[in-house]
């Protein structure tokens, strides 16, 4: 462990449960899905109304609110000088979300102001909560946009003018809803900034942990592929006549299988979205249109992957007489959490009592854009059988609480402790 954290030691307050879930309850009634969950992609009307209801209760708590050119909102405790130790996440969700994804990381920011506020203790350094832009990526590509752009990762014009799934252009939507605000980007580098979350994967329950002490982020890589060929009748076309996207977008989503399959590890493929034309059941399609998604924690063995994957769309190409177009949708490499920040998380959870794992995430973060301009680090809780972007997602009660504490603890450490963070 890091010489820089010694025997941390918990502040003694408690978040409110029963506040905690009524906030997550109240902002899942914002466009609810059956099953439980929500569908609120960004830039929304059903976003603009759950990012007015989080703003309300950031008013009501007396925070300095503030949102920027690209519509990420602040709400800080204004009670001492210097740059705020921030926490948050984002409240967009995919078009079949739970209530937990984002909207806890986000709550859970809020429960710990307003906790520590009702029991008089003043942090050395401000306190912030972040919702950030259309961190899922369901709309408007990349994903995790809104946070890429606060660090400078993205210019502001380029992220204005991104085209959503829908045809309407990102600057426009930001207008229309009311959160094309004026604060600039790249914005405020924070002191430190911790993201508390919903595992959203297996591992935590499967092994009987209940806090994940996050060290970093895997790499993603997702790509549109684009295949042209030849559309005729379903009856008619002799098989070795056909050049046929249909089964060319097959033969990838079998090739990534297996190449996760033999890579092993971390490495994880998924063909997510298959569009054909003309979509009918008796012709051979035109052209087929596919996502790929592909992630490793290893920058070399994730370029490795990227590499077979485009010497085999090459040859399939070759091979079935059709034209194979790709474009980036997004491309992060895997990141490191701050090694301090990390230990932290794991030494406040001990403290609490709670069992502890170290472990990577397999999902992108807004805290992986953090991390490059101030210390960072996650707090994950278990997910229930690892379900995530499903109305099924759950999270117990108790493990939300013992989320929320540890991050209270370690919000006010870093705010306290001039060892750790930006200098």
């Amino acid at each position: 462990m890091s010489s820089q954290v010694t025997s941390p030691t918990t502040v003694g307050v408690r978040i409110d449960q029963g506040r905690l879930r009524e906030r997550l309850d109240a902002l899942a009634e914002i466009s609810p899905i059956p099953g439980g969950g929500s569908s609120r992609l960004a830039l929304t009307d059903e976003d603009r109304e759950g990012r007015d209801l989080v703003r309300s209760w950031m008013t009501d708590l007396g925070l300095d609110v503030t949102i920027d050119s690209v519509g990420n909102v602040f709400g800080t405790w204004k009670c001492a000088d210097g740059a705020p130790v921030m926490t948050g996440s984002h409240i967009d969700t995919v078009r079949t979300g739970g209530r937990y994804d984002g909207n806890y990381g986000v709550l859970a920011g809020l429960e710990v102001i307003e906790t520590l506020m009702a029991s008089n203790l003043v942090p050395s350094r401000p306190l912030s909560v972040g919702v950030f832009t259309n961190e899922e990526g369901a709309r408007f590509q990349p994903d995790m946009l809104g946070s890429l752009v606060y660090v400078g990762g993205l210019d502001l014009e380029t992220a204005l003018d991104t085209v959503s799934i829908d045809g309407a252009r990102l600057g426009d939507e930001l207008v229309r809803i009311g959160y094309a605000g004026p604060a600039p980007v790249p914005g405020l580098h924070p002191h430190a900034f911790v993201e508390l979350h919903i595992e959203q994967g297996p591992i935590l329950e499967a092994e009987g942990f209940t806090i994940g002490a996050v060290d970093g982020v895997q790499g993603i890589s997702w790509q549109e592929v684009t295949i042209h060929g030849q559309s005729n009748h379903a009856g008619t076309t002799p098989m070795r006549l056909r050049h046929d996207p249909s089964f060319v977008a097959g033969a990838i989503t079998v090739f990534l299988r297996d190449l996760a399959i033999r890579f092993g590890g971390n490495q994880v493929c998924t063909v997510g979205k298959i569009d054909l034309s003309p979509n009918l059941v008796n012709v051979v399609p035109a052209k087929a249109t596919i996502t790929l998604d592909v992630r490793n924690t290893d920058e070399t063995i994730l370029k490795r992957a990227e590499s077979e994957i485009a010497a085999f769309l090459e040859k399939l190409a070759n091979d079935e007489g059709v034209r194979i177009e790709t474009r980036v949708l997004a491309r992060f490499e895997p990141v490191i959490f701050d090694e301090a920040v990390v230990d932290l998380v794991e030494q406040l959870a001990i403290q609490h009592g709670h069992s502890v794992k170290r472990l990577p995430s397999g999902a992108g973060h807004d805290a992986q854009m953090l991390a490059r301009v101030c210390p960072t680090a996650m707090i994950f809780v278990p997910s229930h059988l690892g379900i995530s972007h499903n109305p099924a997602e759950h999270t117990d009660d108790q493990d939300l609480v013992h989320g929320a504490n540890v991050l209270l603890d370690t919000m006010w450490h870093l705010a306290n402790d001039s060892r750790i963070g930006a200098h």
